[in-house]
């Protein structure tokens, strides 16, 4: 978390739970990317969160935007209409992750939800981002297209990347200077990935092995 003036602020991400139950931390880093974590085409529909406009309300405080819930009124019309971004999204950025470029209906999808007038940002008393409200789904929508479009034609479309846990699919974009994030949480599949490595060392070095079971080796001392 940052601070201004002492005030706590939120961290960029969204918290996310784990089959399991357990929650950890992912910043994909960027808006439109955000959006993916609420379900998707093929495989992605069984994580469908977005079932209501009331689900895509709730949504929005969570997401890096922060509005509240009742500052943007979405139909159904509306949320079918996110849900369409989202799915293309999600096959343009695969696509990207693995060295292609996606599909031109897909593009197609990007560029008709842009042309609608965005979310008007403006700026709070205490110096912060705020949005002008009330605003609609349609809004909403073109903002997040327009987002989608800058990630996807800016200096990191080359860094747009799934995460590297053979179980995962997130995808992010990779932000940092080096350029080397492989993971979409150390909280999770980076942690699991240092595990399993430790495991692999300590059972393919006979040496580890035989002194976790032996314990230290026997030393004579002669005077």
């Amino acid at each position: 978390m940052t601070e201004r003036d002492g005030t706590p602020e939120p961290a960029a991400g969204l918290l996310l739970t784990t089959p399991g139950g357990t929650g950890f931390h992912f910043d994909p880093g960027a808006l439109c990317l955000e959006l993916l974590t609420t379900g998707g085409p093929g495989a992605h529909t069984r994580r469908e969160a977005l079932h209501h406009p009331s689900d895509l309300t709730d949504w929005l405080p969570r997401c890096r935007l922060r509005l509240a819930v009742g500052t943007v009124r979405i139909t159904a019309d509306q949320l079918a209409a996110a849900r369409t971004l989202r799915d293309a999204l999600w096959r343009l950025t695969t696509a990207l992750a693995h060295g292609d470029t996606g599909g031109a209906e897909d593009h197609a999808v990007l560029n008709r939800a842009a042309t609608h007038p965005p979310l008007v940002p403006q700026i709070a008393p205490d110096s912060t981002t705020a949005w002008e409200h009330p605003a609609d789904g349609a809004q909403l929508v073109s903002t997040l297209a327009r987002d989608a479009i800058a990630l996807l034609t800016g200096p990191y479309a080359d860094r747009i990347r799934e995460c590297g846990a053979h179980n995962c699919q997130l995808i992010f974009v990779d932000t940092s200077r080096p350029g080397r994030r492989r993971w979409c949480s150390m909280e999770r599949c980076g942690n699991r990935n240092k595990i399993r490595a430790l495991r692999a060392r300590r059972d393919t070095d006979p040496a580890r092995a035989t002194a976790a079971v032996s314990g230290p080796p026997h030393r004579t001392f002669t005077t």
